[in-house]
């Protein structure tokens, strides 16, 4: 069957996608593909407040957020009990941009497609787990699949091209990043800086702080300035990583918005973490990155481009605690599923990538 083509006199196209700031760097190579199909239609991005905030003035496919209220099933457990007013008014205003295009992209579409058939855009697509209800064109949403192609599948929908790969960074850093980051950064002088990130909102992604201590130190050894990155709720976790170092090392904890680090990571040789969102946008930017990951996290997050990814990946299927296969079903336990990736593996990763860096800036991308 053939790709479907662009569609004629497309003005305004809707795109549903309210999650985390790793979820939206997923969403970057989609949602370049519909600018570049449609360079002259208004993209409308409905997302959370910290979209709107983040996506302020920054160039880039989105033109507007629509910050949604609160929503049983999209963003809020189904049977959730909010105000149904704003959640009405929301849903008139859509209305009445009369979207000629709106493309669900969250999750397999058992709440949040009937969601954006209320828009009563020309034609729904997006994505649709069995049973969910269908839209105009959808394809097929399952678990364990890299997220970052399947939404470039569904932007192929609208006749966007879905091989449309570029090496220029998928994600602006703006002014205002860099002048947050400026505040934040000492005076480093000819050393690179690495950051180390050792959180992420699950702690089964945790890999030992003890073990990025060590690999702060190695890249320290290399010359590198080693920054430590956390949010607040971090901070005894970045602090942990830096009374472990052998060498001096800036504690970010707390420091940084959004904006503020994608500054940050601009500037940033190398970044070691986690597989969490400063992971993500690092690679959107165009900082390099090593990531470790537990198994079905890589296949579901891998960036599309792979010259400056680095993957420590854990095999691990059986919880530590209780023995439980964890593959189909979560058991109760939040140990670490990734502690059995070794500080050998992570550190010569790293340092390749970091002794990299000299060919890569005579590279033109």
């Amino acid at each position: 069957m053939p790709e479907p083509a662009t569609i004629s006199d497309v003005r305004k196209i809707a795109v549903l996608r309210p999650n985390a700031v790793g979820d939206f760097v997923f969403a970057l190579p989609a949602l370049h593909a519909l600018r570049a199909a449609y360079p002259g239609a208004r993209i409308v991005y409905i997302g959370k407040a910290w979209h709107a905030d983040f996506l302020r003035d920054r160039p880039g496919p989105v033109d507007d957020v629509a910050v949604l209220p609160p929503c049983p099933g999209v963003g809020l457990p189904p049977d959730a009990h909010v105000e149904q007013g704003p959640l009405q008014a929301f849903i008139a205003a859509m209305r009445e941009e009369r979207f000629d295009l709106a493309l669900q992209l969250y999750g397999g579409g058992h709440y949040s497609n009937p969601f954006i058939m209320q828009f009563g855009a020309d034609l729904t697509l997006g994505l649709r787990a069995d049973g969910a209800p269908p839209l105009d064109r959808h394809i097929a949403y399952r678990e364990r699949q890299n997220r970052r192609l399947l939404l470039l599948e569904a932007a192929a929908l609208a006749g966007a091209d879905l091989l449309r790969l570029t090496r220029q960074p998928e994600l602006q850093v703006t002014e205002r990043d860099r002048r947050e980051a400026a505040c934040i950064l000492p005076d480093l002088g000819a050393r690179p800086l690495v950051v180390l990130q050792p959180g992420a909102s699950d702690s089964r992604r945790h890999w030992p702080a003890r073990r990025f201590a060590a690999v702060g130190d190695a890249l320290a050894e290399q010359g590198a300035a080693i920054a430590v990155n956390g949010t607040a709720q971090e901070a005894p976790v970045v602090r942990e990583v830096i009374g472990h170092m052998r060498h001096p090392a800036l504690d970010l904890s707390g420091k940084l918005s959004l904006a503020g680090l994608c500054g940050v990571l601009e500037r940033t040789a190398l970044l070691v973490s986690n597989d969490t969102g400063p992971l993500h946008l690092a690679l959107a930017i165009g900082t390099p990155g090593v990531g470790i990951y537990w198994l079905s996290n890589l296949i579901e997050s891998g960036p599309l481009c792979q010259d400056r990814h680095r993957a420590a990946l854990s095999t691990r299927i059986h919880c530590p605690v209780c023995g439980a296969e964890n593959l189909r079903t979560r058991c109760a336990h939040d140990a670490s599923f990734v502690d059995d990736v070794t500080l050998e593996e992570v550190i010569a990763l790293a340092l390749d990538l970091f002794r990299a860096r000299e060919d890569r800036s005579c590279c033109a991308l």
